[in-house]
């Protein structure tokens, strides 16, 4: 049950203010009559709820994809940074989404918000083994030495042993760009791996978690819902 004020904001007709206009307008209706207190819950699962005669098509899930820029934290709320739900609009942020998984402050590229909890289980479930993989910029020339050690795996400054990771270098020098593949997330682990061979990470973006990739239109700090075909490869579904 939902408050039909909460159920039509989150379905996109407007801010509470906006709403309760609406309801005093006597244009909503459910089950063909007139509702005008903004406190009433229906069940939009169970019952027809209308806007100007047209049924209001209930979701209860909302699939995000950010472009997260640097200066921001992946969490729904903090008292003193700006977090990433911050930067959702209100029709957005009261589906009350948070993030999949964590990218560090000073991280960009893609992040995955929702308010299915299951969905998320199954994306940062260890057994999952989801790979995810970072655009990097390094402080130092990445050699092969360096993807073989990769490949093993390497002990981090904790005494964990990562599992294998891919590295691949797009460009070797005084700074190196590479991409870094892994299907575990630990605490700054990227950034750990590369010190653990005596390197530096300068820059980190990620591009891509599972099946989805970053949407390269999309600019630090904007975001978009997540398209059908891309809900159904983040859970294994054939949409055929």
């Amino acid at each position: 049950m939902l408050r039909i004020d909460k159920l039509l904001a989150n379905m996109g007709y407007g801010t509470r203010k906006e709403v309760k206009k609406l309801l005093k307008a006597g244009v909503v209706k459910v089950d063909g009559t007139i509702v005008k207190d903004a406190k009433i819950h229906v069940d939009p699962k169970a019952q027809v709820v209308t806007v100007w005669e047209e049924e209001v098509e209930y979701k209860p899930f909302i699939y995000l994809m950010m472009n997260k820029p640097k200066g921001v934290i992946s969490a729904t709320e903090d008292a003193v940074e700006e977090t990433v739900v911050d930067l959702l609009e209100e029709g957005d942020r009261i589906f009350d989404p948070f993030p999949v998984g964590r990218l560090d402050k000073d991280t960009e590229g893609l992040l995955l918000l929702t308010n299915d909890g299951q969905l998320a289980h199954q994306l940062l479930s260890p057994k999952k083994h989801v790979p995810k993989t970072y655009e990097a910029i390094i402080d130092g020339e990445v050699t092969e030495a360096d993807v073989a050690a990769f490949q093993r795996g390497v002990v981090l400054d904790d005494g964990y042993e990562t599992k294998p990771a891919e590295l691949v270098i797009i460009r070797s020098g005084l700074r190196s760009d590479v991409q870094v593949t892994i299907t575990e997330g630990k605490f700054h682990q990227i950034k750990r791996m590369f010190q653990a061979i005596g390197k530096r990470v300068i820059y980190l973006k990620r591009i891509q978690m599972g099946p989805i990739s970053l949407d390269e239109t999309l600019e630090p700090g904007e975001y978009r819902e997540l398209t059908d075909e891309e809900i159904a490869l983040l859970k294994g579904e054939d949409k055929k």
